[in-house]
C-alpha cells in the first residue's frame, strides 16, 4: 500500500494557553502531517500568529457559523488527504508515534472507517476526571463493528474527535459530518459507519493528554447539549439502544473509584454531579417543550440556539 496522505485538522478559539504543551509534541511526532488546518473562530490572543508561525494553514471563520459538525465537514473540503485527524486544541499528543497509531488504526483491517484514540487525564486532573478517562478509554483495544450493539449497547458508536483519524473516503461515503448538531457529532458518524458496513477502531496505543474538571453547573449544561442529541437523532438509540445502563454502571464505577482513593467525603458532592448530569439530559430530551430564550442559556453550545 502506498503512503497514505495525512491532513491534521484543529478547530480553534483562543488556544494559546495549549500550545506551549501542543506545538512541540507535535513537532515530536513521527508521523508530521502532509497539511497542517487551524480553523480559527476569530481568537483574540496570539494562537493565530504562533500556528502560522510553526507552518499551519490558518482559515478564519465567524464564530457565529461556527458548528460542531458543518465546520469539521467546511475543514474537510479544504485539504486533500487520505486521512483526516481530527484534534481538539486542548488534546496533547503523548508518545511520539501517537499520529502514526492514529493511521495505523484506520489501516488495522480493510473495514476500518475511523480510529479514535485513548484519551488519558492531564497531570493535574482531578479524582474524577481521571475516572472518567479510565473508565471510558481503557488500556485494551478494540474494533467493534455494527454486530457487536448486542453486548456493547451505545458503546458501540462511541468515538471522540477530540483526537482520532477518519478514512476520508468512508467518510465520504456515509455523507461526511452532520451540517448542523449541537454537538456528538463523532458519535454520530461512527453510527452512520456502523450501518453502513464500515467498523470503529478504538487505537489504545495512540494516547492523548485529554480531560476536564467540570464544575456542577457544567456538567449540567454539557448533558443538557448530549440529551438534545440524543432526542434529535432517535435512530441511534434505535439501532444501538439507551445510554440508561451505561450511566448506572459509569456512577457506580465513580462511587468505587471514590471509595478507594481515600474520598469517601467526596461522594455526596458526586451524587450531586451525577443529579446535574441527570437533570439535564432530561432537559435536553424535553428542549421541544422549552422556550427558545431558556435554551440558549442553558447548554453548553449557545451558538446552536441562534436560529430559532
Amino acid at each position: 500500500m502506498a503512503t497514505p496522505r495525512v491532513a491534521l485538522i484543529i478547530p480553534v478559539r483562543n488556544g494559546e494557553p495549549h500550545m506551549a504543551r501542543m506545538l512541540p509534541a507535535l513537532r515530536a511526532q513521527s508521523l508530521q502531517p502532509d497539511e497542517l488546518l487551524i480553523i480559527d473562530s476569530a481568537s483574540t490572543d496570539g494562537s493565530v500568529a504562533r500556528w502560522r508561525e510553526f507552518g499551519a494553514r490558518v482559515v478564519e471563520i465567524d464564530p457565529a457559523t461556527f458548528n460542531h459538525g458543518g465546520t469539521r465537514r467546511f475543514a474537510a473540503g479544504l485539504v486533500n488527504a487520505d486521512v483526516l485527524i481530527y484534534m481538539t486544541q486542548d488534546a496533547i499528543p503523548v508518545p511520539p508515534d501517537a499520529l502514526q497509531s492514529l493511521v495505523d488504526g484506520i489501516y488495522a483491517a480493510a473495514d476500518v472507517g475511523v480510529a479514535y484514540g485513548r484519551q488519558i487525564p492531564h497531570p493535574d486532573a482531578g479524582v474524577l476526571a481521571r475516572h472518567a478517562r479510565a473508565f471510558n478509554y481503557p488500556a485494551q483495544g478494540r474494533i467493534k463493528r455494527r454486530s457487536d450493539a448486542a453486548e456493547l449497547g451505545i458503546k458501540t458508536c462511541f468515538s471522540s474527535d477530540a483526537f482520532c483519524a477518519y478514512r476520508a473516503d468512508a467518510l465520504a461515503q456515509v455523507g461526511g459530518f452532520p451540517e448542523d448538531v449541537i454537538g456528538t457529532e463523532d458519535t454520530h458518524v461512527a453510527a452512520r459507519m456502523l450501518l453502513a458496513g464500515w467498523a470503529v477502531n478504538y487505537a489504545a496505543a495512540a494516547e492523548a493528554w485529554h480531560s476536564h474538571d467540570y464544575t456542577l453547573l457544567e456538567e449540567l449544561r454539557r448533558y443538557f447539549d448530549i440529551g438534545v442529541f440524543y432526542s434529535r437523532e432517535r435512530w441511534i438509540g434505535q439501532n444501538f439502544g439507551g445510554a440508561g445502563g451505561e450511566g448506572g454502571r459509569f456512577v457506580r464505577s465513580e462511587l468505587r473509584a471514590l471509595r478507594q482513593a481515600g474520598k469517601t467525603a467526596a461522594i455526596p458532592g458526586a451524587l450531586a454531579r451525577t443529579a446535574a448530569k441527570l437533570v439535564g439530559y432530561r432537559l435536553g430530551h424535553l428542549e421541544r417543550h422549552l422556550p427558545l430564550r431558556l435554551k440558549r442559556n442553558i447548554g453548553m453550545f449557545t451558538g446552536y440556539w441562534r436560529q430559532p
